[in-house]
């Protein structure tokens, strides 16, 4: 089924944002790991599998709208210590939230609505999952202060 240009380019656009999260998590999930903050790292490592299944659901679509699926990811932006980790991930999840709902205006325009529908579900875990779990784990920092957080992180 031949899809739009339009959809096929934001939804390729979308594959780069989403193939960004998916290695900032990775390298973020191993570097938490490494210092000892396992919990941290698990959480971060299972935000990294769901930025996977998010970018293997829109291959699946531009496949199927017959399009090329490009697997260019878009810039990281690594954190130097836990709550610059959180801080960069949330940024990339704002961006990520803000191009999904452009995009899913795009495809109610375009008459598309299975790949709304996709989309819609994909915009309702990235808000309701990933960003406020990051933010919660942001006013956790501030309303415990950091060395007690990271105590919290570590599997004993």
């Amino acid at each position: 089924m031949k899809g739009s240009k339009k959809v096929l380019s934001t939804l390729n656009a979308l594959l780069a944002d989403e193939l960004a999260a998916r290695d900032q998590y990775f390298i973020h999930s191993r570097m938490l790991s490494e210092w000892g903050l396992e919990h941290a790292a698990a959480r971060i490592s299972h935000e990294m599998e769901d930025e996977t299944t998010h970018a293997d659901a829109l291959i699946r679509r531009i496949l199927f709208l017959e399009g090329t699926p490009a697997m260019t990811p878009s810039g990281l932006t690594i954190g130097k210590d836990l709550p610059d980790i959180f801080t960069k991930d949330l940024a990339v999840e704002y961006t990520v939230i803000k191009n999904l709902r452009a995009a899913i205006a795009l495809c109610e325009t375009e008459q598309d609505f299975v790949t709304r529908e996709i989309l819609e579900k994909m915009l309702d875990d990235t808000e309701e999952d990933h960003a406020h779990w990051l933010e919660k784990q942001l006013g956790l920092i501030k309303l415990v202060g950091l060395q007690n957080y990271l105590q919290s992180q570590m599997q004993v």
